[in-house]
């Protein structure tokens, strides 16, 4: 069985690769699976479930941003127009690639700025996050 540390460690380093801040989950989530490949489940429920948070705290966020809470407060930036252009041209769907370095956390921004409805966003980003780590434990064996 893994102690809890392995999966805290792992969830708050997910949790923050979701946010503005840059992270490495899945290089957290790969040493610990090869150390421990019993673990290979709640290891992979735990970066899921801190990513998707994260994403999900991005989106509040946009949400923020959008009723008019000051930037400089908040991010220090403005939401990426080129995830705007995405989000309002593909709708909810794009969020399944909120896992994708670079891009996934100005979609979740951007959803969160347009008010697109939260709990269908939330399924979808957790399903494209869940599939990106499934994909990477199953890549190690």
């Amino acid at each position: 069985m893994i102690e809890s540390f392995p999966l805290l460690a792992l969830f708050a380093s997910a949790f923050v690769s979701a946010t503005l801040a840059p992270g490495g989950s899945e290089a957290l989530l790969a040493w610990w699976v090869l150390q421990t490949p019993e673990a290979a489940l709640p290891l992979w429920f735990s970066a899921t479930l801190g990513n998707t948070l994260g994403a999900m705290t991005t989106w509040w966020l946009g949400w923020m941003l959008a009723r008019g809470w000051s930037p400089q407060r908040l991010l220090a930036r403005k939401v990426p127009e080129a995830a705007l252009v995405k989000v309002r041209r593909y709708g909810l769907p794009v969020l399944l690639l909120s896992w994708l370095p670079l891009i996934g956390d100005g979609l979740c921004l951007a959803a969160g700025w347009l008010r697109l409805p939260w709990l269908p966003g939330l399924i979808l980003i957790a399903v494209g996050k869940g599939v990106r780590y499934a994909a990477l434990v199953w890549w190690l064996g």
